[in-house]
């Protein structure tokens, strides 16, 4: 069924664009602006995509983008779905499925999220190295289809290492605020309470959002190689730190930041 679903995705976008994507990019709340810097080819909405959902979201503009980014050719994601949309996770995954039927090798994916380690500041980068998954759901759940990947996929080189070294080089190289920490993800669409932060923080967490941790288990399932970056929107620790926070705060802070989310893509991406 799943595969059925992923080649009638195929066979529209096909209809659309016979622009091939050699990487696939995920961008999350107020990140949406780096379409902007894209040479588009063609932008399809989501509506209009058999079997996709639709982004409800602020800053997410629902549409997949092609087009030529730092010399690549890639397709994006303007917009992002999350569980707490009320979708299940194979809906939130589906579109990692369609950017690998596609033809993608390599998946860049970006988040806002807070911060759980008194070293990282808002406006800082993270590169996330690994996660620990809180949410109740698993896009991976129910009978395998071979063709897709694996029944028991190992998690251990998930993320891509080299890449975080060379994006902490370049942060370095041009005093960006960058670190690489582990990602915690959460159900949402709340923000957390004083003891959960401390929680998240005893446990391992350096930031924690409401997305991502689906996508990447889908796309390890699928053999995708996974880069992520965090756009930090607000600190949560010490937990005498914390300040009320609104989806406006989030959207303002990580929209200054954007930027350097971008300068660090444009060159990883470029190099290639």
């Amino acid at each position: 069924m799943l595969y059925d679903q992923i080649q009638e995705s195929l066979a529209y976008l096909r209809t659309q664009t016979d622009f091939q994507p050699d990487y696939g990019i995920i961008l999350g709340t107020g990140l949406s602006n780096l379409t902007e810097h894209i040479e588009i080819e063609t932008e399809i909405a989501y509506k209009n995509i058999p079997h996709f959902p639709v982004s409800t979201v602020a800053t997410h503009k629902g549409k997949l983008v092609f087009g030529t980014f730092a010399g690549q050719n890639i397709v994006a994601m303007a917009g992002r779905f999350h569980y707490y949309e009320g979708y299940t996770m194979k809906q939130v995954t589906f579109p990692v499925r369609v950017m690998k039927a596609l033809g993608i090798k390599q998946l860049f994916i970006s988040n806002a999220a807070g911060s759980t380690n008194a070293d990282i500041q808002a406006g800082d980068l993270v590169f996330v190295r690994d996660h620990i998954n809180l949410q109740p759901e698993n896009p991976l759940r129910g009978v395998n289809d071979e063709r897709l990947g694996p029944r028991f996929p190992d998690m251990l080189d998930t993320y891509d290492i080299k890449l975080n070294k060379k994006a902490l080089e370049i942060a370095r190289t041009h005093n960006i605020r960058a670190h690489e920490g582990v990602y915690v993800g959460l159900q949402g669409p709340n923000l957390e309470t004083p003891a959960e932060y401390e929680y998240l923080h005893r446990i391992g967490g350096d930031i924690v959002g409401m997305s991502t941790v689906p996508e990447v288990l889908v796309a390890r399932h699928a053999g995708l190689p996974v880069f992520v970056v965090s756009v930090v929107s607000n600190q949560c620790y010490p937990i005498e730190n914390i300040v009320e926070t609104t989806i406006e705060d989030v959207i303002e802070v990580v929209e200054k930041a954007a930027p350097n989310m971008r300068f660090i893509l444009q060159r990883i991406i470029y190099n290639g």
